[in-house]
């Protein structure tokens, strides 16, 4: 049951990446961009395994209030966030976690990525492709703007971390995501692949 209700929270959230940036209810453009997100980028999958607890953290951040230390993924583990709370930062900040010499995604790519996303309210996951093992796709004008600030224009394999504005994220919350309004957001994601 509990799975079940993830996948489908998971599914929601995505749908509401879109649908944020997008500004728009239109299921059919939302239907066909993800249709053509499909056939355009190739599918792997999102390392589910526990990163290892003596692994140095990639990045270590202090925010306007709380702190971040975040653990790199790896060929064969999911990333990991450790969160003093509450965390929260005035301005979105990305940072290169793992280097890539790949193509460089454009601000309009569709793009195949896993990721992972934690509340700096209370350091949370609410929601994650690597839990599931299956990568996410979908054009970056088409999700929230924290997401294009920390995807668009690093290199395909890069793996970067996002700890984004509320403003850059849902400004609004996203009360099913257990998002509230003002809270910042931080994504571990993994570039696999971009299109266009």
């Amino acid at each position: 049951m509990f799975t079940v209700r993830r996948a489908a929270l998971a599914s929601t959230l995505l749908l509401t990446l879109a649908l944020s940036a997008c500004n728009s209810t239109d299921d059919t453009a939302a239907e066909s961009s993800g249709q053509a997100a499909a056939s355009t980028v190739a599918v792997t999958t999102c390392p589910s395994s526990t990163p290892d607890a003596s692994a140095t953290p990639a990045w270590e951040f202090d925010g306007a209030t709380g702190a971040i230390a975040v653990t790199a993924p790896t060929e064969d583990a999911a990333p990991a966030v450790e969160v003093t709370t509450p965390f929260s930062v005035d301005e979105t900040t990305v940072q290169t976690l793992v280097p890539a010499s790949g193509a460089i995604v454009e601000d309009t790519a569709t793009v195949s990525v896993c990721y992972l996303g934690v509340n700096g309210r209370d350091g949370s996951v609410f929601d994650s492709s690597y839990e599931r093992g299956t990568p996410a796709e979908f054009p970056l004008d088409g999700v929230v703007t924290g997401f294009q600030k920390a995807i668009a224009g690093q290199n395909v394999g890069a793996a970067v971390a996002v700890a984004m504005t509320s403003a850059d994220g849902y400004p609004e919350g996203n009360p099913q995501a257990g998002i509230e309004q003002g809270d910042t957001l931080v994504f571990v994601i993994q570039i696999l692949g971009a299109e266009g």
